[in-house]
Protein backbone atom coordinates (compact mmCIF):
# COMPACT_ATOMS: atom_id res chain seq x y z
CA UNK A 1 0.00 0.00 0.00
CA UNK A 2 1.16 3.77 -0.65
CA UNK A 3 2.07 6.13 1.50
CA UNK A 4 -1.00 8.31 0.77
CA UNK A 5 -3.11 5.26 1.23
CA UNK A 6 -2.00 4.54 4.45
CA UNK A 7 -2.38 8.44 5.59
CA UNK A 8 -5.82 7.62 4.19
CA UNK A 9 -6.71 4.70 6.16
CA UNK A 10 -5.50 6.32 9.28
CA UNK A 11 -7.67 8.89 8.55
CA UNK A 12 -10.35 6.31 8.04
CA UNK A 13 -10.00 4.87 11.39
CA UNK A 14 -10.07 8.03 13.18
CA UNK A 15 -12.66 9.27 11.47
CA UNK A 16 -14.39 6.15 12.64
CA UNK A 17 -14.49 7.04 16.08
CA UNK A 18 -16.49 10.94 15.70
CA UNK A 19 -19.25 10.87 17.37
CA UNK A 20 -22.16 9.80 15.48
CA UNK A 21 -23.26 13.95 14.83
CA UNK A 22 -20.08 14.55 13.37
CA UNK A 23 -20.05 11.90 11.07
CA UNK A 24 -24.35 13.56 10.23
CA UNK A 25 -22.32 16.94 9.66
CA UNK A 26 -19.84 15.34 6.98
CA UNK A 27 -21.97 13.43 5.29
CA UNK A 28 -24.08 16.42 4.73
CA UNK A 29 -21.00 18.17 3.76
CA UNK A 30 -20.46 15.74 1.06
CA UNK A 31 -23.83 15.81 -0.40
CA UNK A 32 -22.36 18.89 -1.32
CA UNK A 33 -21.65 17.88 -5.01
CA UNK A 34 -24.61 19.72 -6.74
CA UNK A 35 -23.04 22.87 -8.28
CA UNK A 36 -23.50 25.83 -5.48
CA UNK A 37 -20.71 28.21 -6.72
CA UNK A 38 -22.31 31.71 -5.71
CA UNK A 39 -23.16 30.72 -2.53
CA UNK A 40 -19.36 29.61 -2.00
CA UNK A 41 -18.37 33.22 -3.16
CA UNK A 42 -20.83 34.33 -0.26
CA UNK A 43 -19.47 32.31 2.46
CA UNK A 44 -15.65 33.46 1.28
CA UNK A 45 -17.12 37.06 2.27
CA UNK A 46 -18.17 36.73 5.31
CA UNK A 47 -15.33 34.06 6.92
CA UNK A 48 -11.98 35.76 5.64
CA UNK A 49 -11.46 37.40 8.46
CA UNK A 50 -13.15 34.92 11.00
CA UNK A 51 -10.51 32.57 9.37
CA UNK A 52 -7.47 34.59 9.18
CA UNK A 53 -6.92 34.39 5.41
CA UNK A 54 -3.42 35.95 4.67
CA UNK A 55 -2.16 35.84 0.69
CA UNK A 56 1.54 36.19 0.31
CA UNK A 57 0.95 37.73 -2.92
CA UNK A 58 -0.44 40.66 -1.24
CA UNK A 59 2.73 41.34 1.07
CA UNK A 60 5.46 40.16 -1.82
CA UNK A 61 3.62 41.55 -5.19
CA UNK A 62 1.82 44.67 -4.10
CA UNK A 63 2.82 46.09 -7.95
CA UNK A 64 1.64 43.42 -9.67
CA UNK A 65 -2.05 43.52 -9.74
CA UNK A 66 -1.63 44.71 -13.68
CA UNK A 67 0.19 41.16 -14.13
CA UNK A 68 -2.31 39.09 -12.73
CA UNK A 69 -4.87 40.69 -14.72
CA UNK A 70 -2.95 40.14 -18.07
CA UNK A 71 -2.10 36.70 -17.24
CA UNK A 72 -3.96 33.29 -18.46
CA UNK A 73 -4.25 30.99 -15.86
CA UNK A 74 -6.62 28.56 -17.98
CA UNK A 75 -8.32 28.44 -20.81
CA UNK A 76 -11.51 26.58 -21.12
CA UNK A 77 -13.49 26.69 -24.86
CA UNK A 78 -13.54 30.04 -25.78
CA UNK A 79 -12.85 31.54 -22.18
CA UNK A 80 -9.72 32.83 -21.04
CA UNK A 81 -9.46 32.99 -17.12
CA UNK A 82 -6.96 35.55 -15.87
CA UNK A 83 -4.77 34.62 -12.79
CA UNK A 84 -6.94 37.44 -11.32
CA UNK A 85 -10.19 35.70 -12.00
CA UNK A 86 -9.02 32.09 -11.44
CA UNK A 87 -7.19 33.64 -8.03
CA UNK A 88 -10.92 34.17 -6.61
CA UNK A 89 -12.05 30.56 -7.89
CA UNK A 90 -9.09 29.34 -5.67
CA UNK A 91 -9.92 30.86 -2.35
CA UNK A 92 -13.21 30.38 -2.49
CA UNK A 93 -12.25 26.63 -2.92
CA UNK A 94 -10.28 26.72 0.31
CA UNK A 95 -12.76 28.37 2.28
CA UNK A 96 -15.88 25.83 0.80
CA UNK A 97 -13.30 23.23 2.24
CA UNK A 98 -12.80 24.91 5.51
CA UNK A 99 -16.19 26.09 5.98
CA UNK A 100 -17.32 22.42 5.91
CA UNK A 101 -14.44 20.30 7.34
CA UNK A 102 -13.15 23.02 9.20
CA UNK A 103 -13.45 21.18 12.27
CA UNK A 104 -11.90 18.08 11.16
CA UNK A 105 -9.32 19.45 9.03
CA UNK A 106 -6.49 17.67 10.79
CA UNK A 107 -8.22 14.38 10.14
CA UNK A 108 -7.50 14.88 6.63
CA UNK A 109 -3.60 15.88 7.09
CA UNK A 110 -4.61 19.80 7.14
CA UNK A 111 -2.14 21.59 9.54
CA UNK A 112 -4.52 25.27 9.97
CA UNK A 113 -1.41 27.48 10.96
CA UNK A 114 0.94 26.31 8.26
CA UNK A 115 1.23 27.51 4.92
CA UNK A 116 -1.05 25.44 2.34
CA UNK A 117 1.88 25.28 -0.05
CA UNK A 118 4.07 23.38 2.70
CA UNK A 119 2.22 20.79 3.61
CA UNK A 120 1.59 18.02 1.57
CA UNK A 121 -2.03 16.61 0.61
CA UNK A 122 -0.57 13.77 -1.45
CA UNK A 123 3.67 13.26 0.51
CA UNK A 124 4.17 10.33 -2.19
CA UNK A 125 3.32 12.07 -4.97
CA UNK A 126 4.33 15.62 -4.14
CA UNK A 127 1.04 17.15 -4.26
CA UNK A 128 0.66 20.28 -1.29
CA UNK A 129 -2.39 21.28 -0.57
CA UNK A 130 -1.99 24.33 -2.44
CA UNK A 131 -2.04 22.43 -5.75
CA UNK A 132 -4.94 20.24 -4.50
CA UNK A 133 -6.96 23.61 -4.00
CA UNK A 134 -5.69 24.67 -7.73
CA UNK A 135 -7.21 21.37 -9.08
CA UNK A 136 -10.38 22.14 -7.00
CA UNK A 137 -10.36 25.49 -8.88
CA UNK A 138 -9.82 24.40 -12.00
CA UNK A 139 -12.86 21.58 -11.31
CA UNK A 140 -15.33 24.92 -10.51
CA UNK A 141 -13.88 26.68 -13.62
CA UNK A 142 -14.90 23.68 -15.82
CA UNK A 143 -18.19 23.68 -14.43
CA UNK A 144 -18.70 27.49 -14.27
CA UNK A 145 -18.04 28.15 -18.07
CA UNK A 146 -19.09 25.05 -18.97
CA UNK A 147 -22.67 25.83 -17.61
CA UNK A 148 -22.49 29.22 -19.05
CA UNK A 149 -21.82 28.27 -22.84
CA UNK A 150 -25.16 25.99 -22.44
CA UNK A 151 -27.08 28.19 -20.97
CA UNK A 152 -25.93 31.44 -23.54
CA UNK A 153 -27.13 28.54 -26.20
CA UNK A 154 -30.39 28.41 -24.86
CA UNK A 155 -30.76 31.82 -24.47
CA UNK A 156 -30.71 32.22 -20.62
CA UNK A 157 -30.07 35.40 -18.88
CA UNK A 158 -29.35 36.71 -15.96
CA UNK A 159 -32.80 38.05 -13.84
CA UNK A 160 -32.72 41.79 -12.27
CA UNK A 161 -33.15 39.59 -9.18
CA UNK A 162 -29.89 38.32 -9.62
CA UNK A 163 -28.05 41.42 -10.87
CA UNK A 164 -29.74 43.43 -7.97
CA UNK A 165 -27.79 40.29 -5.36
CA UNK A 166 -24.45 40.86 -7.08
CA UNK A 167 -24.71 44.88 -6.69
CA UNK A 168 -25.74 43.97 -3.23
CA UNK A 169 -22.40 41.57 -2.48
CA UNK A 170 -20.02 44.63 -4.58
CA UNK A 171 -22.24 47.12 -1.97
CA UNK A 172 -21.59 44.48 1.23
CA UNK A 173 -18.00 44.42 0.26
CA UNK A 174 -17.34 47.82 0.10
CA UNK A 175 -19.02 48.20 3.57
CA UNK A 176 -16.61 45.60 4.92
CA UNK A 177 -13.60 47.47 3.15
CA UNK A 178 -15.12 50.95 5.31
CA UNK A 179 -15.27 49.13 8.85
CA UNK A 180 -11.68 47.38 8.37
CA UNK A 181 -9.63 50.26 7.11
CA UNK A 182 -9.21 50.22 3.67
CA UNK A 183 -8.85 53.04 1.99
CA UNK A 184 -11.64 51.77 -1.41
CA UNK A 185 -13.16 48.36 -2.18
CA UNK A 186 -10.80 47.23 -4.42
CA UNK A 187 -8.07 47.33 -1.33
CA UNK A 188 -10.59 44.72 0.62
CA UNK A 189 -10.92 42.70 -2.71
CA UNK A 190 -7.08 42.55 -3.00
CA UNK A 191 -7.17 41.21 0.67
CA UNK A 192 -9.31 38.81 0.31
CA UNK A 193 -8.54 37.44 -3.19
CA UNK A 194 -5.37 38.46 -4.47
CA UNK A 195 -3.39 41.85 -5.52
CA UNK A 196 -5.27 41.33 -9.08
CA UNK A 197 -8.45 41.70 -7.80
CA UNK A 198 -10.86 44.98 -8.19
CA UNK A 199 -14.10 45.24 -8.59
CA UNK A 200 -14.11 44.83 -11.89
CA UNK A 201 -12.77 40.94 -11.73
CA UNK A 202 -14.98 40.63 -8.73
CA UNK A 203 -17.83 41.57 -10.41
CA UNK A 204 -17.35 39.44 -13.48
CA UNK A 205 -16.57 36.43 -11.31
CA UNK A 206 -20.08 36.56 -9.32
CA UNK A 207 -21.61 37.09 -12.20
CA UNK A 208 -20.03 34.44 -14.40
CA UNK A 209 -21.03 32.20 -10.87
CA UNK A 210 -24.35 33.55 -10.62
CA UNK A 211 -25.07 32.95 -14.46
CA UNK A 212 -23.93 28.89 -13.92
CA UNK A 213 -25.69 28.92 -10.53
CA UNK A 214 -29.18 30.07 -11.91
CA UNK A 215 -29.14 28.32 -15.00
CA UNK A 216 -28.64 25.46 -12.86
CA UNK A 217 -31.58 26.13 -10.94
CA UNK A 218 -33.49 26.80 -13.53
CA UNK A 219 -33.06 22.97 -15.00
CA UNK A 220 -33.97 21.53 -11.57
CA UNK A 221 -37.10 23.50 -11.14
CA UNK A 222 -37.68 22.24 -15.28
CA UNK A 223 -37.62 18.38 -13.63
CA UNK A 224 -41.31 16.69 -13.24
CA UNK A 225 -41.61 13.44 -11.89
CA UNK A 226 -44.79 11.15 -12.48
CA UNK A 227 -46.57 8.82 -9.26
CA UNK A 228 -44.88 6.32 -10.75
CA UNK A 229 -41.45 7.32 -11.07
CA UNK A 230 -41.68 8.30 -7.14
CA UNK A 231 -43.15 4.97 -6.36
CA UNK A 232 -40.15 3.21 -8.22
CA UNK A 233 -37.82 5.44 -6.28
CA UNK A 234 -39.20 4.06 -3.46
CA UNK A 235 -39.20 0.38 -4.11
CA UNK A 236 -34.89 0.85 -4.61
CA UNK A 237 -34.79 1.08 -0.68
CA UNK A 238 -37.77 2.25 1.45
CA UNK A 239 -35.15 2.92 4.40
CA UNK A 240 -33.53 5.77 2.72
CA UNK A 241 -37.08 8.04 2.90
CA UNK A 242 -37.68 6.84 6.94
CA UNK A 243 -36.35 8.25 10.56
CA UNK A 244 -35.75 6.21 13.28
CA UNK A 245 -35.35 6.87 16.72
CA UNK A 246 -33.09 4.76 18.99
CA UNK A 247 -30.23 5.22 21.31
CA UNK A 248 -26.62 3.90 20.96
CA UNK A 249 -23.55 3.70 23.14
CA UNK A 250 -20.12 2.93 22.08
CA UNK A 251 -17.02 1.37 24.04
CA UNK A 252 -13.82 1.40 22.77
CA UNK A 253 -11.42 -1.30 22.98
CA UNK A 254 -8.60 0.83 23.92
CA UNK A 255 -10.75 1.21 27.71
CA UNK A 256 -9.90 -2.03 28.56
CA UNK A 257 -6.37 -2.43 27.53
CA UNK A 258 -4.35 -3.65 30.84
CA UNK A 259 -0.41 -4.55 30.87
CA UNK A 260 1.98 -2.97 28.41
CA UNK A 261 5.09 -2.22 28.04
CA UNK A 262 6.17 1.82 28.61
CA UNK A 263 8.16 3.48 25.77
CA UNK A 264 11.03 6.11 26.40
CA UNK A 265 8.75 8.46 25.02
CA UNK A 266 5.63 7.58 27.34
CA UNK A 267 3.64 5.43 25.52
CA UNK A 268 2.32 2.23 25.98
CA UNK A 269 2.96 -1.24 23.76
CA UNK A 270 0.20 -3.92 24.11
CA UNK A 271 0.84 -7.00 22.70
CA UNK A 272 -1.52 -8.97 20.64
CA UNK A 273 -2.77 -11.36 23.57
CA UNK A 274 -3.82 -8.12 25.73
CA UNK A 275 -5.25 -6.34 22.32
CA UNK A 276 -7.30 -9.28 22.37
CA UNK A 277 -8.40 -9.66 25.97
CA UNK A 278 -8.91 -5.72 25.71
CA UNK A 279 -11.94 -6.00 22.64
CA UNK A 280 -13.06 -9.06 24.58
CA UNK A 281 -13.88 -7.34 27.66
CA UNK A 282 -15.22 -3.91 25.45
CA UNK A 283 -17.63 -6.99 23.86
CA UNK A 284 -18.51 -8.47 27.52
CA UNK A 285 -19.38 -5.13 28.62
CA UNK A 286 -21.37 -3.65 25.73
CA UNK A 287 -23.31 -6.77 26.23
CA UNK A 288 -24.62 -6.69 29.54
CA UNK A 289 -26.12 -3.56 28.27
CA UNK A 290 -28.41 -5.50 26.52
CA UNK A 291 -30.53 -6.67 29.45
CA UNK A 292 -32.18 -3.23 29.96
CA UNK A 293 -35.58 -2.45 28.98
CA UNK A 294 -35.88 1.28 28.40
CA UNK A 295 -33.47 3.95 27.90
CA UNK A 296 -33.59 4.70 31.58
CA UNK A 297 -32.74 1.22 32.35
CA UNK A 298 -29.84 1.45 29.43
CA UNK A 299 -28.55 4.74 30.89
CA UNK A 300 -28.05 3.49 34.34
CA UNK A 301 -26.15 0.18 32.81
CA UNK A 302 -23.66 2.23 31.29
CA UNK A 303 -23.04 4.59 34.34
CA UNK A 304 -22.33 1.50 36.28
CA UNK A 305 -20.05 -0.17 33.99
CA UNK A 306 -16.49 -0.42 35.77
CA UNK A 307 -14.97 1.67 32.71
CA UNK A 308 -16.50 4.58 33.58
CA UNK A 309 -16.29 4.83 37.09
CA UNK A 310 -15.06 8.44 36.58
CA UNK A 311 -16.47 9.14 34.05
CA UNK A 312 -18.90 12.00 34.70
CA UNK A 313 -22.67 11.41 33.38
CA UNK A 314 -21.71 8.71 31.22
CA UNK A 315 -25.08 7.46 29.16
CA UNK A 316 -26.22 6.69 25.50
CA UNK A 317 -26.40 8.78 22.64
CA UNK A 318 -30.04 9.89 21.74
CA UNK A 319 -30.60 9.71 17.98
CA UNK A 320 -34.42 11.24 17.07
CA UNK A 321 -35.95 10.89 13.68
CA UNK A 322 -31.99 10.42 12.31
CA UNK A 323 -33.02 10.21 8.21
CA UNK A 324 -31.27 7.13 6.63
CA UNK A 325 -28.32 9.03 5.34
CA UNK A 326 -27.17 10.12 8.89
CA UNK A 327 -27.60 6.95 10.70
CA UNK A 328 -23.96 5.82 11.77
CA UNK A 329 -22.73 3.41 8.89
CA UNK A 330 -21.21 0.85 11.67
CA UNK A 331 -25.22 0.53 12.54
CA UNK A 332 -27.24 1.45 9.70
CA UNK A 333 -28.15 -2.17 8.68
CA UNK A 334 -29.58 -3.32 11.90
CA UNK A 335 -31.39 0.10 13.11
CA UNK A 336 -32.79 0.57 9.02
CA UNK A 337 -34.47 -3.34 9.34
CA UNK A 338 -37.86 -3.40 9.05
CA UNK A 339 -38.13 -5.96 11.54
CA UNK A 340 -36.43 -3.83 14.07
CA UNK A 341 -38.93 -3.36 16.97
CA UNK A 342 -39.32 -1.47 19.66
CA UNK A 343 -37.10 -2.17 22.65
CA UNK A 344 -34.71 -4.14 20.44
CA UNK A 345 -30.94 -4.28 21.18
CA UNK A 346 -27.87 -5.50 19.62
CA UNK A 347 -24.26 -5.31 20.12
CA UNK A 348 -22.42 -4.37 16.98
CA UNK A 349 -18.50 -4.33 16.17
CA UNK A 350 -16.81 -1.27 15.05
CA UNK A 351 -14.01 -2.44 12.68
CA UNK A 352 -11.34 -1.39 10.00
CA UNK A 353 -9.43 -3.41 7.47
CA UNK A 354 -5.66 -2.98 6.64
CA UNK A 355 -3.66 -3.47 3.44
CA UNK A 356 -3.73 -6.87 3.69
CA UNK A 357 -7.32 -7.12 4.51
CA UNK A 358 -6.67 -7.98 8.29
CA UNK A 359 -10.11 -6.73 9.81
CA UNK A 360 -9.67 -5.41 13.80
CA UNK A 361 -12.34 -4.66 16.03
CA UNK A 362 -11.58 -1.08 17.54
CA UNK A 363 -14.92 -1.32 19.44
CA UNK A 364 -18.86 -2.28 19.90
CA UNK A 365 -21.68 0.00 19.78
CA UNK A 366 -25.01 -1.45 21.90
CA UNK A 367 -28.11 -0.24 20.63
CA UNK A 368 -31.17 0.39 21.54
CA UNK A 369 -34.22 0.83 18.67
CA UNK A 370 -37.20 3.08 19.89
CA UNK A 371 -38.96 3.52 16.36
CA UNK A 372 -39.24 4.24 12.92
CA UNK A 373 -41.50 6.70 11.07
CA UNK A 374 -41.88 6.64 7.25
CA UNK A 375 -43.10 10.14 6.95
CA UNK A 376 -46.37 9.77 5.76
CA UNK A 377 -47.50 12.62 6.41
CA UNK A 378 -49.04 15.61 5.00
CA UNK A 379 -46.93 18.79 4.71
CA UNK A 380 -48.03 22.03 5.61
CA UNK A 381 -48.91 25.50 4.83
CA UNK A 382 -48.40 28.37 7.28
CA UNK A 383 -49.02 31.98 7.77
CA UNK A 384 -47.33 33.80 10.32
CA UNK A 385 -46.35 37.76 11.79
CA UNK A 386 -43.03 37.68 14.24
CA UNK A 387 -42.92 40.17 17.12
CA UNK A 388 -38.91 39.18 17.97
CA UNK A 389 -37.84 40.02 21.08
CA UNK A 390 -36.06 43.57 21.61
CA UNK A 391 -32.68 44.09 23.46
CA UNK A 392 -31.57 41.22 25.55
CA UNK A 393 -28.36 40.35 27.14
CA UNK A 394 -25.33 38.75 25.32
CA UNK A 395 -22.80 36.53 27.31
CA UNK A 396 -19.13 35.51 25.74
CA UNK A 397 -20.20 32.89 23.93
CA UNK A 398 -22.75 35.29 21.52
CA UNK A 399 -26.06 33.37 23.90
CA UNK A 400 -28.83 36.20 24.14
CA UNK A 401 -31.10 36.05 27.32
CA UNK A 402 -34.10 37.85 27.05
CA UNK A 403 -35.63 39.24 30.55
CA UNK A 404 -39.27 38.73 31.67
CA UNK A 405 -40.14 42.57 30.48
CA UNK A 406 -38.86 42.35 27.36
CA UNK A 407 -40.42 39.07 26.70
CA UNK A 408 -43.75 40.84 27.76
CA UNK A 409 -43.50 43.44 25.65
CA UNK A 410 -42.83 41.13 22.58
CA UNK A 411 -45.63 39.26 23.64
CA UNK A 412 -47.96 42.15 23.90
CA UNK A 413 -46.87 43.46 20.31
CA UNK A 414 -48.30 40.14 18.90
CA UNK A 415 -51.27 39.90 20.84
CA UNK A 416 -52.08 43.67 19.61
CA UNK A 417 -51.60 42.30 16.00
CA UNK A 418 -53.59 39.42 16.46
CA UNK A 419 -56.66 42.03 17.73
CA UNK A 420 -56.40 43.81 15.09
CA UNK A 421 -56.53 41.45 12.20
CA UNK A 422 -59.36 39.73 14.22
CA UNK A 423 -61.00 43.47 14.48
CA UNK A 424 -60.92 43.55 10.40
CA UNK A 425 -61.64 41.19 7.94
CA UNK A 426 -60.20 38.65 9.58
CA UNK A 427 -59.70 36.80 6.23
CA UNK A 428 -55.96 34.64 4.44
CA UNK A 429 -55.46 37.90 2.75
CA UNK A 430 -55.73 40.37 5.70
CA UNK A 431 -53.16 38.48 7.41
CA UNK A 432 -51.37 38.23 4.75
CA UNK A 433 -51.42 41.77 4.22
CA UNK A 434 -50.73 42.49 7.91
CA UNK A 435 -47.79 40.28 8.11
CA UNK A 436 -45.73 42.29 5.00
CA UNK A 437 -46.55 45.18 7.12
CA UNK A 438 -45.67 44.25 10.76
CA UNK A 439 -43.63 41.16 10.84
CA UNK A 440 -39.91 41.03 12.29
CA UNK A 441 -39.45 37.80 9.70
CA UNK A 442 -39.00 38.73 5.60
CA UNK A 443 -38.61 40.71 3.27
CA UNK A 444 -42.12 42.01 3.88
CA UNK A 445 -43.56 40.64 0.47
CA UNK A 446 -44.39 36.91 1.19
CA UNK A 447 -47.23 37.60 3.57
CA UNK A 448 -45.64 35.87 6.29
CA UNK A 449 -46.07 32.40 4.28
CA UNK A 450 -44.05 28.89 4.85
CA UNK A 451 -45.45 26.29 2.32
CA UNK A 452 -44.45 22.80 2.49
CA UNK A 453 -43.22 22.60 5.87
CA UNK A 454 -42.02 19.52 6.79
CA UNK A 455 -41.51 17.60 10.71
CA UNK A 456 -38.64 19.01 12.16
CA UNK A 457 -38.10 21.73 9.54
CA UNK A 458 -38.85 24.49 12.34
CA UNK A 459 -38.17 25.34 15.56
CA UNK A 460 -40.47 23.07 17.86
CA UNK A 461 -43.35 25.01 19.38
CA UNK A 462 -43.58 26.23 16.07
CA UNK A 463 -43.64 22.40 14.32
CA UNK A 464 -45.76 21.14 17.24
CA UNK A 465 -48.36 23.91 16.27
CA UNK A 466 -48.30 23.89 12.83
CA UNK A 467 -48.53 19.75 13.12
CA UNK A 468 -51.47 19.18 15.60
CA UNK A 469 -53.97 16.74 14.80
CA UNK A 470 -56.27 19.30 15.85
CA UNK A 471 -55.40 21.98 13.66
CA UNK A 472 -57.96 23.07 11.25
CA UNK A 473 -57.73 25.62 7.81
CA UNK A 474 -58.43 29.55 9.41
CA UNK A 475 -57.14 28.46 12.95
CA UNK A 476 -55.32 31.04 14.72
CA UNK A 477 -52.82 31.44 17.45
CA UNK A 478 -49.56 32.88 19.63
CA UNK A 479 -46.29 30.79 19.42
CA UNK A 480 -43.43 31.84 21.63
CA UNK A 481 -39.87 30.71 20.81
CA UNK A 482 -36.28 31.93 20.85
CA UNK A 483 -37.15 34.46 18.35
CA UNK A 484 -39.90 35.85 19.86
CA UNK A 485 -43.92 35.20 19.38
CA UNK A 486 -45.28 34.35 16.23
CA UNK A 487 -48.93 35.16 15.12
CA UNK A 488 -49.66 32.02 13.54
CA UNK A 489 -52.61 31.37 10.69
CA UNK A 490 -52.65 27.72 9.79
CA UNK A 491 -53.51 27.75 5.49
CA UNK A 492 -53.53 24.26 5.29
CA UNK A 493 -52.48 20.53 4.27
CA UNK A 494 -50.53 20.17 1.36
CA UNK A 495 -51.65 18.04 -1.09
CA UNK A 496 -47.68 15.98 -1.18
CA UNK A 497 -46.35 14.02 1.98
CA UNK A 498 -43.16 14.73 3.49
CA UNK A 499 -41.95 10.98 2.13
CA UNK A 500 -42.74 11.67 -1.46
CA UNK A 501 -41.20 15.40 -1.35
CA UNK A 502 -38.01 13.48 -0.06
CA UNK A 503 -38.36 11.04 -3.04
CA UNK A 504 -38.61 13.51 -5.56
CA UNK A 505 -35.96 16.11 -4.36
CA UNK A 506 -33.37 13.13 -4.64
CA UNK A 507 -34.68 12.31 -7.95
CA UNK A 508 -34.12 15.82 -8.92
CA UNK A 509 -30.76 15.76 -7.51
CA UNK A 510 -29.53 13.06 -9.14
CA UNK A 511 -31.03 14.00 -12.47
CA UNK A 512 -29.01 17.27 -12.21
CA UNK A 513 -25.74 15.69 -10.95
CA UNK A 514 -25.82 13.73 -13.15
CA UNK A 515 -26.53 16.59 -15.35
CA UNK A 516 -23.33 18.51 -14.18
CA UNK A 517 -21.28 15.79 -14.09
CA UNK A 518 -21.80 15.22 -18.23
CA UNK A 519 -20.87 18.90 -18.51
CA UNK A 520 -17.77 18.95 -16.30
CA UNK A 521 -16.41 15.82 -17.91
CA UNK A 522 -17.01 17.42 -21.10
CA UNK A 523 -15.37 20.38 -20.75
CA UNK A 524 -11.02 20.79 -21.74
CA UNK A 525 -9.10 23.32 -19.78
CA UNK A 526 -5.64 23.72 -20.49
CA UNK A 527 -3.28 25.52 -18.28
CA UNK A 528 -1.36 28.59 -18.28
CA UNK A 529 0.47 30.56 -15.57
CA UNK A 530 -0.24 29.49 -11.63
CA UNK A 531 2.55 32.05 -11.07
CA UNK A 532 -0.34 34.20 -9.34
CA UNK A 533 -1.95 31.61 -7.04
CA UNK A 534 -1.54 32.55 -3.11
CA UNK A 535 0.05 29.43 -2.08
CA UNK A 536 1.23 30.72 0.79
CA UNK A 537 -2.38 30.93 2.00
CA UNK A 538 -2.77 30.29 6.33
CA UNK A 539 -5.96 29.34 7.02
CA UNK A 540 -5.53 30.36 11.13
CA UNK A 541 -2.60 31.99 11.54
CA UNK A 542 -4.04 35.30 14.11
CA UNK A 543 -2.69 37.09 11.22
CA UNK A 544 -4.36 40.49 10.21
CA UNK A 545 -4.74 41.53 6.24
CA UNK A 546 -2.26 43.79 4.94
CA UNK A 547 -3.89 46.54 3.80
Amino acid sequence: MSASSKKKLRNAEQLSQLTERQQAEQKEAKKLKVFSIAMVAAVALMVVFAIGIVTSNAIKKANMGKAERETVAVTIGDHQISAAEFNCFFVDAVSNFYSNYGSYASLFGLDVTKALDQQFYDEENKVTWADEFVNSAKENVKAVYGIIDEANANGFTLSDEDKASIDGQIATMSTYAALYGYSNVDGYMQAMYGTGANEDVVRGYFEACYTAQAYQNAVSEGLEYTDADIEAKDAENPAAFSTFTYNSYYLAANKFLEGGVEGEDGTFTYSDEEQAAAVEAAKAAAESLTSATSVEEFNKAIAALEVNAEVENASSTASTNTSYDYVNSVIQSWVTNSKREEGDMKVIASTTTDEDGKETINGYYTVYFIERNDNEILMQNVRHILAKFEGGTTDDNGTTTYSDEEKAAAKKAAEQILADWQAGEATEESFAALANEKSDDGDGTTGGLYENVYPGQMVTNFNDWCFDEARTAGDTGIVETEYGYHVMYYVGASEQTYRNYMIENTLRSEAVNAWYTEIVEAQTLTDGSFEYVPGGMILNSGSTTTK
